[in-house]
């Protein structure tokens, strides 16, 4: 029994269990691409237009992109603080939405709901530091599947809450809003203490665990897909949204199974051979880091510390190396990657937060308009595993740019647009999986890409910092060209009838015209950002076909 509590310990302190936790962390942390579900009930309760409605997303992506607060957060307090932080905004910012949508208060004002929904989508961002940063910095190089897994399960979180809320409430949307309220905010208390940074250690068969979690996770999607598929032509009795939802909560715990077992096996291995975690003076030793060296090193870097970070921002260091802050916002690399996101995410998140409009306004039922949404989410997931684990692999092998494979991603959402600019019969459902699945690819691109031309040193405040392009490219999009353009459709229906604005308390659109100016620009934005990324593909091509890992490996003592 001793032993037994000794080895539950380690695991719990373990790297691979903090990956686990991260995991359900991370799969809570997607509320934000619910909105197109229970949007629909904001809109009718409260009597908005959808320029209204638009400006309330824009809010959401806001909130959801400018992370700044929690990178800054993490640079000074431990991660739990940061976990438990966000933890408290999700449930403040969608319980005040819940209470006001389900009228249990007097109506908000038009800011104060804005500001209810920035907090919620905010709390995301804390999820996003607390778990993926940490994650990062423990498994460096394996840093592009690890993005890819963890953003993979926020993809999946909307199909997931949407079982869940269905098996707990039934085909009520506003408790939708309630559910993505509390169950975030239990996940990141729950498991707050678990996910910390560990000190990383080389392990030879850590991409094969990595692909034991991505074949789980896949089962998981494909599960899910099913469901939504089968929802279609089978009404599902309450029972049967629990046995779903059951199956999806046993699928959420198999990677701690994994998790378990790689523990085991290291537990083993250093009972039976010896091995206890390497020293400091081990490092040195593998290192060849002699006294006089370590002596240097050491000055070096006290003088680095005694410069004003505003006089080293012009005496940027190579691509790789650890830039300071300014040194990396102040970049031509980061600006590009910004102008990329701009339109990129921009245009992602703007058709992603219309879907269910874009459904109504082609006479979809609402059953099959929440499937469109279901579809975003599991191909969204697709997209960051695929990113991730392919971009990892063209990378090693071939030493194919991360930033090339963004050129082919905003390529690909430009065909997703059309097809809803465009609409055939079926072409919606096609469209969410592009769009889905373009959408997902983008983070762990961009994430990466981060990491690997900035360093790891300040890694939480420039990965917050990187997409704040993407709110940004939401609100000229979305608000000032989606939601107005789809208005003026609205109104001129109105006037065919002899009626204005101040006849219907609903402003709705219905028909192929509504969406077809707005996701004609959205795809022309979007064409301009890939041409943007080619510009980074060409600056570093050079950087990307050295070997960028190398630095990890010399620290763990491998060459």
């Amino acid at each position: 029994m001793g032993d037994a509590c000794k080895f539950a310990l380690h695991a719990v302190d373990g790297r691979w269990f903090s990956v686990f936790a991260s995991f359900l962390i991370m799969a809570g942390a997607g509320a934000t691409y619910l909105f197109g579900t229970y949007s629909k009930d904001i809109k009718a309760t409260l009597g908005y237009d959808q320029t209204t409605l638009n400006l309330l997303g824009f809010f959401k992506d806001l909130g959801a992109n400018v992370g700044v607060l929690s990178g800054l957060l993490a640079e000074v307090t431990p991660t739990w603080f940061v976990l438990v932080v966000g933890s408290a905004m999700n449930f403040v910012g969608y319980f005040m939405i819940w209470m006001s949508v389900t009228q249990r208060i007097a109506k908000p004002a038009v800011w104060q709901m804005c500001l209810y929904i920035c907090i919620g989508a905010n709390s995301q961002n804390f999820a996003n530091t607390g778990a993926l940063v940490t994650c990062v910095k423990n498994f460096p190089e394996s840093r592009g599947v690890m993005l890819g897994m963890l953003k993979g399960f926020v993809g999946l979180s909307g199909a997931i809450f949407t079982q869940f809320y269905l098996a707990i409430y039934g085909t009520d949307s506003k408790s939708l809003i309630l559910l993505i309220g509390w169950l975030p905010a239990a996940l990141s208390v729950i498991f707050a203490y678990t996910v910390r940074e560990r000190k990383p250690e080389r392990q030879p068969n850590e991409l094969k665990v990595f692909y034991q979690f991505l074949i789980v996770s896949i089962i998981l999607a494909l599960f899910l897909m099913a469901v939504n598929i089968v929802e279609k032509v089978v009404d599902f009795s309450k029972a049967a949204y629990a046995g779903s939802a059951t199956v999806v909560c046993v699928m959420l715990f198999i990677p701690l199974i994994i998790a378990i077992k790689e523990d085991w096996i290291q537990w083993n291995l250093k009972h039976q051979e010896g091995m206890k975690p390497a020293t400091e003076a081990t490092a040195e030793k593998k290192l060849d880091i002699t006294p006089e060296v370590k002596s240097e090193i050491s000055k070096e870097q006290e003088e680095k510390v005694q410069k004003s970070c505003f006089l080293t921002i012009c005496n940027k260091p190579p691509r790789g190396e650890d830039y300071t802050i300014l040194q990396a916002l102040l970049s031509i690399d980061m600006l590009i990657l910004f102008a990329a996101t701009f339109c990129g995410l921009g245009a992602s998140l703007t058709a992603v937060d219309n879907l269910g409009q874009i459904g109504e306004s082609l006479g979809y039922p609402t059953k099959t308009i929440k499937s469109f949404v279901s579809l975003v989410s599991i191909w969204n997931f697709f997209g960051r595993v695929f990113a991730g684990f392919v971009s990892e692999s063209l990378l090693v092998r071939y030493k194919m740019p991360r930033p090339l494979m963004m050129t082919f991603v905003l390529l690909l959402a430009c065909v997703g647009y059309l097809l809803i600019a465009f609409p055939f019969s079926g072409s919606v459902y096609v469209a969410s999986v592009i769009t889905g699945f373009s959408f997902g690819a983008q983070l762990p691109l961009l994430f990466a890409i981060i990491s690997e031309l900035f360093g790891l040193k300040y890694y939480s405040t420039l990965f917050n910092c990187g997409q704040l392009a993407s709110p940004l490219g939401s609100y000229i999009l979305n608000v000032k060209v989606t939601g107005l353009l789809y208005d003026n459709e609205a109104v001129k229906e109105l006037a065919k009838k002899g009626l204005d604005r101040s006849a219907v308390k609903e402003l709705v659109c219905i028909g192929v015209q509504c969406f077809r100016l707005p996701f004609i620009v959205l795809s022309a934005v979007t064409f301009f950002g890939a041409l943007i990324s080619l510009i980074l593909v060409m600056r570093t091509r050079k950087f990307y076909s050295s070997d960028i890992y190398k630095k990890f490996r010399e620290i763990h003592g491998v060459k």
